[in-house]
């Protein structure tokens, strides 16, 4: 694992998008950025489309399922929390902090 610091103080004005949870304007800008539209965001953050949950925003995006049917299909799937950089001014703030190796139950890499 890479362990990375962060600080606003090297981008003094960023652009970040911080979203909680999925939401319409979410769903709106995750489904703009997938068909090629570009934002002004240095960092996004917020929920990440899990495989489960970007099938269903594939099937929204191709008119496979409607707006309201992909609400009840991902109701209860939890996405991941993402950080993305989209700048080189967001990718300056970051300072390489360490490495680690992370082991799993049976003390296998």
């Amino acid at each position: 694992m890479l362990l990375y610091h962060a600080s606003k103080e090297i981008v003094k004005f960023p652009e970040i998008r911080k979203t909680r949870k999925m939401t319409d304007e979410w769903l709106d800008f995750i489904a703009r950025c997938r068909n090629g539209a570009t934002h002004r965001y240095d960092i996004v953050e917020g929920p990440m489309a899990n495989d489960t949950i970007w099938n269903y925003v594939n099937d929204f995006l191709a008119g496979r399922i409607n707006r309201k049917q992909f609400w009840v299909l991902a109701e209860f799937r939890y996405p991941t929390h993402q950080i993305s950089f989209h700048t080189l001014s967001a990718l300056n703030c970051l300072t390489f902090d360490r490495s680690e190796i992370i082991y799993d139950r049976k003390g296998k890499k």
